[in-house]
């Protein structure tokens, strides 16, 4: 898998974590978890393109309900929180993720931001590739943090969490940017930021303890 974010901007003890998880022969899943904006999609794809053959990035946002299903639900609005998108469809891959199969690749989707959508299919897994990097906003809760969900099943499939940090300040600027690169105006990307990203970045931060390591990025 190939990247342009540059592997040289990852701390050497992150590089050598992975790379202890990536051990030809076995399969493990490193989980990467922060509130919105925090740049687990930059560390997981700079690891990726790291360990290049032995590793696979898989990312919780292909799991996002579809539009048209976000809008008959009524949860078009807070798009990004924890019951929009299809936490049991996440679990069970993962669950097939941690057991390959010989002969067999798993396939999972990937979320395209400059459509808002998310596409199936899209990521091959060969079953020889010993590690999976997935990376999310709700890898470590439990039964409490979101009741009628399934994100209490993730962290059992996981071998190692870690916990992406950066200053709220710039994560929030980074939000902003990128909501408005994606057509808001700069008022309706401030306000999405305020009424939606930071309800769900609180709830991500009451989960950030149980991380088997912490990441400052940025």
């Amino acid at each position: 898998m190939t990247s342009s974010h540059p592997t040289t901007a990852l701390p050497a003890e992150a590089l050598a974590r992975a790379r202890a998880l990536a051990v030809p022969g076995s399969r493990r899943i490193l989980g990467l978890v922060g509130p919105p904006g925090a740049g687990k999609s930059t560390v997981a794809a700079a690891l990726a393109a790291a360990l290049g053959e032995r590793a696979v990035l898989v990312p919780m946002d292909g799991f996002h309900l579809a539009q048209a299903e976000l809008e008959r639900l009524g949860r078009a609005g807070r798009k990004g929180a924890p019951d929009t998108f299809d936490s049991a469809g996440y679990v069970a891959l993962l669950r097939r993720l941690r057991q390959p199969v010989a002969g067999e690749t798993v396939y999972g989707p990937t979320f395209r931001r400059e459509i808002e959508e998310p596409i199936a299919c899209a990521i091959g897994v060969a079953p020889e590739v010993p590690l999976v990097i997935t990376e999310g906003n709700y890898l470590l809760m439990d039964e409490t943090d979101a009741p009628g969900t399934h994100w209490a099943g993730v962290r059992p499939l996981l071998d190692e969490v870690w916990y992406v940090d950066v200053d709220d300040a710039l994560r929030t600027q980074r939000l902003v940017a990128r909501h408005e690169h994606h057509g808001r105006s700069p008022q309706a990307a401030r306000d999405w930021v305020a009424g939606t990203d930071e309800p769900n970045a609180r709830r991500i931060a009451a989960t950030r303890g149980r991380a088997h390591w912490h990441l400052a990025w940025g």
